[in-house]
């Protein structure tokens, strides 16, 4: 079973002025699989070897993996039959895809306290949209400056609490017209 995060929020088009988007949750890249049901009662005891696609190897009717990199992964299930120590090799072979899923995620330095005229580097990292074309990040500094690319340099020329916000706009179907957005906010002192 993947586990799913919530669906991002999506603005309407042309929205500039709403600081109400979500802000970036860690996304997870993990699975847990469960091979508990499978039975064999002419076999007897079964021993699973998982191979997670990516170098790790788990044994266990249920196991729970994170990855390192959203990419492509393919699982292999190998049974052992205990009584006979016959191995049946890809017993099940289960993709795990990281790529298809919309990630909305930023780094804002080191921290999110900055001193005024300081330069702050802004980071999309990992955001996607996968099924939109021609995907812009956009920035709201909230103090009157925006830009745009997947990573950005700003300094804040008054103190304050600025609610930071990342969009990312596509062209597509279904929602891709639509701004994704999330927010972070930056404290900014004297």
């Amino acid at each position: 079973m993947l586990l799913a995060l919530p669906a991002a929020r999506a603005q309407q088009a042309g929205d500039t002025l709403s600081a109400a988007c979500p802000a970036p949750r860690v996304v997870e890249l993990c699975v847990e699989l469960d091979a508990s049901r499978a039975v064999d009662p002419g076999a007897g005891p079964l021993t699973f070897r998982w191979d997670m696609g990516d170098g790790t190897q788990l044994t266990g009717p249920i196991v729970a993996h994170c990855y390192q990199a959203r990419k492509q992964y393919t699982v292999q299930l190998d049974v052992v039959e205990e009584a006979t120590g016959e191995v049946r090799r890809a017993e099940k072979l289960i993709p795990v895809d990281f790529t298809q899923e919309i990630v909305l995620n930023f780094r804002a330095g080191p921290t999110d306290t900055v001193r005024v005229g300081q330069p702050v580097v802004f980071d999309a990292l990992d955001s996607q949209l996968p099924l939109c074309q021609n995907v812009v990040v956009l920035w709201d500094f909230r103090d009157g400056f925006v830009t745009n690319g997947r990573r950005v340099q700003h300094a804040f020329r008054r103190p304050g609490q600025y609610p930071v916000r990342m969009s990312l706009r596509g062209n597509g179907p279904d929602s891709c017209p639509t701004s994704h957005c999330v927010s972070r906010t930056l404290v900014v002192v004297p």
